[in-house]
């Protein structure tokens, strides 16, 4: 409440001054009615001149010139005094927070603010300064049209606040810093092809508009802090072939995968029918060394093999050929088999017999 009194106390001392003012009026109506009534005209106007009207009027004239002289500016502004006394009409030197005099009617303050301002261009239509959509419209170096949301954190430097006076006065924002945002985003997005400012290339158009729009606000008297890109956005008819391209990608991405799984399938297969390859060859490699070893054993790989229901059979000599006889007893057992000897038997010697008991 106390800051608020002394940060106002020149409109403080200006009410005052205006509530004096009226007060002095009323009085001095109310004293000539009533000198008129009691005395005449003549007399009511010459004792409008008695220590009764001036003494009250030298004190209404004091407060409202001491309202019109001390002027207060707050911190977060800076005041530029307009004078009809100062070589150029105004003070070379700005004035800073805290209480100041100024010469009464010759001269003014205007007042500007100091503390940090953000000027939004956005297409959302209450996201900007202005209504509606705002946003930047600029065309790349291929052709395509883009639409480009944009903020600028700045302020007036108060040691040039007069500069900005004399230049703009309050149209700064309006006449300067709208126009040459809009002016430098499109020049430095002409630069670029569609595909780099909707990339990593992005990074370097902001920083670049921030290097420009920083040398240029410094050339009139403003600190530009930061310039941010807020949003970029393309022409629908982009933005569908954008979209196409990736569902396409997307698509094709798929088809990859689905090839690699089928390749790793196939490739499992044909190792396995190799691994099976392999087996089968290190197997037929160690029974072909087994008989190359003993060539008998094949003879006995095959009675192994016999059905349970064989009980006779005629072998050739010296063939693989086995031959049941079914028509024997099905009693009989199947017994060892001995080479018949031409001693021995009438059976041709190139025949083995085998024989069963009853």
């Amino acid at each position: 409440m106390v800051n608020s009194i002394t940060g106002n106390i020149d409109n403080l001392l200006g009410g005052l001054a205006l509530l004096s003012t009226a007060l002095f009026i009323v009085y001095v109506i109310a004293r000539f009615v009533l000198w008129a009534l009691n005395e005449g005209i003549t007399i009511a106007l010459l004792r409008l001149f008695s220590y009764r009207i001036l003494l009250p009027f030298l004190l209404v004239i004091g407060l409202n010139l001491l309202s019109m002289a001390i002027v207060f500016v707050l911190p977060q502004q800076v005041g530029v005094v307009v004078s009809a006394v100062s070589p150029g009409g105004v003070r070379p030197l700005p004035l800073r927070g805290g209480f100041h005099f100024i010469v009464p009617f010759v001269e003014s303050v205007e007042l500007y603010p100091i503390s940090w301002q953000t000027y939004t261009m956005s297409a959302g239509l209450t996201e900007g300064d202005e209504v509606g959509d705002d946003s930047i419209r600029a065309r790349t170096s291929d052709g395509q049209e883009v639409f480009l949301d944009t903020s600028v954190i700045f302020r007036v430097n108060v040691d040039q606040a007069v500069l900005i006076h004399v230049d703009w006065q309050e149209r700064y924002i309006e006449e300067f810093v709208r126009p040459l945002i809009r002016g430098n985003v499109r020049t430095q997005v002409s630069q670029f092809k569609v595909a780099e400012v909707n990339s990593s290339a992005r990074k370097d158009l902001e920083a670049t508009l921030e290097r420009i729009l920083r040398d240029e606000f410094a050339l009139k008297g403003l600190v530009l802090d930061q310039f941010l890109l807020r949003d970029i956005t393309f022409s629908p008819e982009y933005s569908a072939a954008i979209e196409a391209k990736q569902v396409a990608l997307e698509d094709q991405a798929r088809a990859s995968f689905r090839a690699e799984e089928v390749r790793r399938l196939a490739q499992g297969d044909a190792d396995a029918i190799l691994i099976q390859a392999q087996a089968q060859s290190d197997g037929l490699k160690l029974i072909a060394s087994a008989l190359a070893e003993d060539p008998n054993l094949i003879t006995y790989e095959y009675v192994q093999k016999l059905a349970p229901g064989i009980q006779v059979m005629l072998v050739p000599n010296n063939t693989p050929f086995l031959l049941p006889l079914p028509e024997l007893n099905a009693q009989s057992t199947l017994t060892a088999t001995l080479p018949i000897s031409p001693t021995n038997s009438v059976a041709s010697p190139n025949t083995t017999a085998t024989n069963t008991a009853p």
